[in-house]
């Protein structure tokens, strides 16, 4: 698992090119604030329920969640099911509001 901060993060979608963003939250938080994510909740990322991510399993995918420690647990659980790029979002929305903004 690699690591970014928010601040990289930023960098990469201020760009504007097509990247695999996750959120891993909860339906609730990701309506209240989310980057852009495809939201796939780590519930279901632990019970395998992950057709709409399968098909990245060779591409870099960004993982997000509030603090960063949901989505690292999701990174972790996709290394070992074969995905060879995830990337997590280090210290997820919580940084992200108070070093960017919402």
């Amino acid at each position: 698992m690699t690591t970014i901060t928010v601040e990289e993060m930023k960098a990469i979608l201020d760009k504007g090119e097509p990247i695999h963003l996750v959120d891993v939250r909860e339906p609730h938080e990701h309506a209240d604030f989310n980057i852009g994510g495809l939201l796939l909740p780590l519930g279901q990322v632990q019970t395998l329920q992950i057709e709409p991510i399968e098909d990245w399993k060779q591409e870099p995918v960004y993982f997000y969640c509030r603090s960063g420690n949901r989505s690292g647990q999701a990174c972790m659980m996709l290394e070992s099911l074969g995905f060879t790029n995830v990337i997590n979002v280090t210290g997820g929305m919580l940084a992200w509001k108070e070093r960017i903004g919402s």
